[in-house]
């Protein structure tokens, strides 16, 4: 392994900076950008102007724009060759926080290096799932046996039930979502997805009555009617229902909210951002963010679609279309057609391990990207 970083280290001092520049998808890294800097102009407001929090999420912006740069320098081969050690790293950084992992808000998903960071391993599962299983059925002719599909949804499973233990059950079945947008574009056949379909609903009722927690009852209850609790489970939904309704075409203007100004938003500055859009920026407001949104998105798709390998497309597709659900599951949480979860709106709400995962995750695109015009 030294080997291999340091003969590719000696191609990157020959390559030079155009080469650097060259592998840089400006078509991704501008709306990337853009949204970026959309989000540190709502979290001012969001925040209640707090300038040290919004100068902090920048810093995390910025590390990771430097994750972009660094993930695309490095080939595919490495991560082909590397990507069972990047996805064993994430199940023991898993069974980690499970013993030793540091409680917040109830849930033990985070691990602490003293004096430096902490972080959330779930975020790096984000990655090394679609990593592991696209560098996996590179291997095979596509549509892969059945023993191969199988062995792909026990690599998606494993790491969402560690997830889900902490528990974090949001996350765990949007870890288990990627792993299975990857065996569907691997192609998976449409008998097996029916087959899957009808085996969730026994395995719902399973879930409600072994698995959830008595917190997460109550917010699939709450989902159904916010006014059985209105000032306890749903006070979230209701609150932010009442900031999105109360902000019109035009919206009230930045600073002028008045849910997330008078604190009546919880977490305002973190998953319910979209709210606070809403009602300060408006309809248009939400529009323009939507937009920037399906312009990634979109560039994403293409990029996977003119990958040269199957390791690019899957990759490239899988990671789009997860940032993609993130982005659906938020919006359909704050508006009130969702369970309350805790998944943030991505590169805008408050965050640090999100951040990272999803830069470096655009990095990955951007690499793919490269490759198809070396």
């Amino acid at each position: 392994m030294p080997q291999d970083f340091a003969r590719h280290r000696s191609n990157m001092l020959q390559d030079g900076p155009k080469s650097f520049w060259a592998k840089i998808d400006f078509g991704l890294l501008i709306p990337i950008l853009c949204l970026c800097i959309y989000g540190l102009y709502i979290l001012y407001s969001a925040s209640g102007q707090n300038s040290a929090l919004v100068i902090k999420q920048g810093i995390r912006l910025a590390l990771g724009f430097f994750v972009i740069a660094v993930v695309i320098q490095i080939p595919q081969s490495l991560w082909l060759r590397y990507s069972f050690i990047v996805y064993s790293i994430g199940l023991l950084l898993l069974m980690a926080v499970l013993l030793f992992g540091t409680d917040a808000k109830g849930a033990q998903r985070w691990i602490v290096i003293p004096g430096v960071a902490r972080f959330q391993p779930s975020e790096i599962m984000k990655l090394a799932i679609p990593l592991y299983l696209a560098a996996t059925f590179n291997k095979y002719r596509l549509p892969p046996r059945f023993s191969i599909l199988f062995f792909g949804a026990c690599v998606s499973l494993i790491p969402a039930i560690l997830i889900g233990r902490q528990p974090d059950l949001g996350t765990a079945l949007l870890i288990a979502y990627s792993g299975f947008v990857t065996l569907i574009m691997a192609g998976l056949p449409w008998l097996y997805l029916l087959s899957l379909i009808i085996l969730s609903i026994p395995s719902a009722f399973i879930m409600w009555n072994y698995f959830m927690h008595d917190y997460q009852k109550t917010r699939v209850m709450t989902l159904l009617d916010p006014t059985t609790d209105p000032l306890g489970s749903g006070w979230n939904s209701i609150q932010s229902q009442a900031a999105i309704g109360s902000g019109g075409i035009d919206g009230k203007g930045w600073l002028q909210g008045t849910q997330s100004q008078l604190d009546f938003l919880p977490e305002s500055h973190t998953d319910f951002i979209i709210a606070v859009i809403a009602e300060e920026q408006g309809f248009k407001g939400v529009l323009l963010l939507f937009f920037i949104y399906f312009i990634i998105c979109a560039r994403g798709l293409m990029i996977a679609w003119n990958a040269k390998d199957t390791f690019g497309r899957l990759l490239a597709g899988t990671l789009t279309l997860t940032f993609f659900i993130y982005i659906f599951v938020n919006v359909g949480m704050v508006s009130g057609i969702l369970p309350v979860v805790g998944v943030p709106l991505p590169l805008v709400s408050y965050g640090g391990s999100s951040v990272v995962s999803l830069m470096a995750a655009f990095g990955f695109i951007m690499s793919i990207h490269a490759q198809h015009y070396r």
